[in-house]
């Protein structure tokens, strides 16, 4: 089994070591947490979203019959209780006083320097062998966390109207999915999304989880709010389903990279090649409705999972745009080839740094930050080239999505766009005849 010694990230106050629960007073444990002992009889806000079929148009999912939501959801209420928590004092820092800066250079990584916030925790074994792993109740979990760190729950609608209840009673049997703070944050807004916390779930993606999280992408409906997730063996810190988010008023270096479109599922989604990143990964785009979007990614990762291929994935675009990443730094870091250099910076390279924001924990790493050094980073979290291919081919053959010739953005855009006969044959010259492949997701490739 291999093992690195890492210091895993605070993301609730309660994390503290495991309570004797021989020694707790009867009557519940004295920190209105949502375990047994205290959840009874709580209530919390209820945000029900329409999960009404998407339609897909050029730029955008637009929901059916949409009406105006009774309460904003990004500014009135996500960032609206986050503040409240920040003037209740339950952050373990202002986050909004960390230094941060855009680094000189085409990509503009982002750079904040976060002294101490990897201090706050006794360093612990971390096994990354293993991406499935099984939920140990008597380690950390969300249901500990304290009730006053839950922002809200985040279901959907009965009845197929967007609805909000401020005073909603915790409806235990049916294990509501809710929003909570990250107490030590990297980011203004920085969240957790549980999906269906009481049943305890493993940290791993299925088709229903990721489709929630695109509905919390599309609920926020900005780009700058983005979803994140990290797999077991990819820096996730706790082994209880959970999905990041947070608000930040710039572009990832990630979503400025080019792509080349591989193949286009039979349901309409769309899926490319990074170029020129260091990271190597693959975008997915599009589809007939969120539900196909999902159905492709979430059968993507969980061939990962099953794979034992640490991973993580950007949701970003409001929910129109993922960014699927297997990595291997952590197994690189057990086996002793991660540098002397790149250790000292204490950086774990999960999905925010590998999407271009970047946590520094030393003042001289932060002072000397550049597009060189991020990039040298992050070139070790990728896979190589020929492992990527390997990889990439059995994703697609998992999805029934045969990889053909690769083509550019350009020559198929412009082909759909009923450009030039001369462009159109320029790009059948280089490939772009189209056939449908049969399989559960049926993808139109290139031969």
């Amino acid at each position: 089994m291999m093992t690195i010694k890492r210091v895993p990230t605070i993301v609730s106050n309660y994390q503290k070591e495991e309570v004797d629960e021989a020694a707790r007073p009867a009557g519940g444990c004295k920190r209105n947490c949502l375990g047994d002992c205290c959840i009874q009889g709580a209530k919390l806000p209820l945000y029900a979203y329409n999960r009404a079929k998407k339609i897909a148009t050029e730029n955008a999912f637009v929901a059916c019959d949409a009406k105006e939501p009774p309460v904003a959801f990004l500014d009135s209420l996500l960032l609206g209780e986050w503040e409240d928590r920040m003037e209740r004092g339950l952050f373990r820092y202002d986050v909004t006083s960390c230094e941060t800066k855009v680094i000189p250079g085409p990509y503009g990584f982002v750079a904040q320097l976060n002294e101490g916030r990897h201090l706050k925790k006794r360093p612990t074994e971390f096994r990354v062998d293993k991406v499935l792993q099984p939920f140990d109740g008597n380690k950390f979990n969300f249901t500990k966390v304290g009730l006053e760190e839950v922002l809200f729950q985040f279901e959907a609608s009965r009845d197929g109207e967007v609805q909000f209840i401020p005073d909603a009673p915790i409806d235990v049997e049916n294990s509501p999915s809710v929003v909570a703070i990250n107490v030590s944050p990297i980011e203004y807004g920085h969240v957790l999304l549980i999906p269906c916390i009481f049943e305890c779930l493993p940290q791993r993606i299925d088709y229903d989880s990721f489709l929630l999280a695109l509905y919390m992408a599309m609920e926020a409906s900005s780009p700058y709010f983005r979803l994140g997730y990290n797999s077991l063996g990819a820096f996730a810190t706790i082994n209880h389903l959970h999905f990041q988010a947070y608000y930040l008023v710039t572009p990832f270096p990630i979503e400025k990279a080019p792509t080349g479109k591989i193949v286009i599922s039979n349901n309409g989604v769309k899926i490319f090649e990074l170029l020129k990143y260091p990271v190597r990964g693959l975008v997915f785009e599009g589809g007939n409705s969120l539900q196909d979007l999902a159905k492709v990614v979430s059968d993507s990762c969980i061939f990962l999972q099953a794979s034992n291929i640490p991973y993580n994935v950007l949701i970003a675009d409001s929910g129109k745009r993922i960014f699927l990443l297997p990595q291997c730094y952590a197994e690189k870091q057990a086996l002793g080839e991660v540098s002397p250099e790149l250790l000292d910076t204490q950086v774990n390279p999960a999905v925010w740094e590998i999407s271009g924001h970047i946590v520094l924990k030393r003042r001289e790493d932060y002072d000397e930050a550049s597009e060189e050094n991020a990039w040298r980073l992050l070139a070790e979290v990728s896979l190589s080239e020929a492992r990527f291919e390997e990889v990439k081919t059995m994703i697609f053959e998992a999805i029934n999505c045969p990889i053909a010739e690769t083509w550019s953005d350009a020559s198929l855009d412009d082909a759909e766009a009923g450009h030039s006969p001369s462009r159109q044959v320029d790009s059948l010259k280089r490939g772009s005849s189209a056939m449908v492949v049969p399989g559960s997701h049926e993808c139109v490739v290139l031969q």
